[in-house]
């Protein structure tokens, strides 16, 4: 059984790398595409857990060899995933679980038409997106006030998602992203195979 991919997209400051650590905790066995980035680590991050560091250089010989499945420049630095990694877990009939932009996701979408769900999460309100950019001391006042320009276009991309999930409440979110996930492995189209090899069940006609 060939394994979906789940995209999770939002706004900085909606909680996607929240959920998404939580999600693998409750689904040990979900896969996660870690993501390659021209950017310096921030606070705790390391390097191939949170994401692959490579400097600008690197990034763009990895851009000209093809490797990305989707990459974008995001406040002057460079992200992507890898499609080697994504196509090897999916043949491996594992799911993945990915933390991409509304670009990349749409990307994502177009090269795995049927084997995608793209989920996107959205703040309460934008004045909670600003109080959590603030609370998480990242970021100075002009880089915040530049991703909540950004936020406002942001957010219309959620038109183009398949499951629109609002963090208000941190457990309720991840609940209902699980849940997104858990439906998608029992549909019908990947539940088949095994019921018949199961049960010896033949479609009619």
């Amino acid at each position: 059984m060939t394994g979906q991919i789940y995209v999770v997209s939002g706004p900085s400051g909606a909680g996607k790398s929240t959920i998404i650590k939580r999600l693998r905790k409750k689904m040990p066995d979900l896969g996660y595409s870690i993501s390659h980035t021209s950017r310096r680590p921030r606070g705790e991050e390391v390097d191939g857990v949170d994401y692959h560091f490579v400097d600008r250089e690197g990034f763009e010989k990895l851009i000209e060899q093809g490797a990305f499945v989707e990459w974008a420049e995001v406040y002057g630095d460079l992200y992507g995933t890898s499609l080697a990694t994504l196509e090897n877990m999916m043949a491996s009939g594992v799911d993945v679980l990915m933390d991409v932009d509304s670009q990349g996701a749409m990307n994502i979408k177009m090269h795995f038409r049927d084997a995608s769900t793209l989920i996107y999460l959205l703040p309460p309100s934008l004045d909670t997106l600003k109080d959590r950019l603030r609370e998480r001391g990242t970021d100075d006042d002009e880089v915040i006030e530049s991703r909540m320009k950004k936020a406002g276009d942001e957010l219309k991309e959620c038109l183009n998602y398949d499951y629109l999930i609002v963090n208000d409440d941190l457990e309720k979110a991840v609940a209902e992203v699980e849940a997104v996930i858990v439906s998608g492995r029992c549909r019908k189209s990947r539940m088949l195979p095994k019921i018949k090899e199961l049960f010896d069940i033949q479609e009619e006609g």
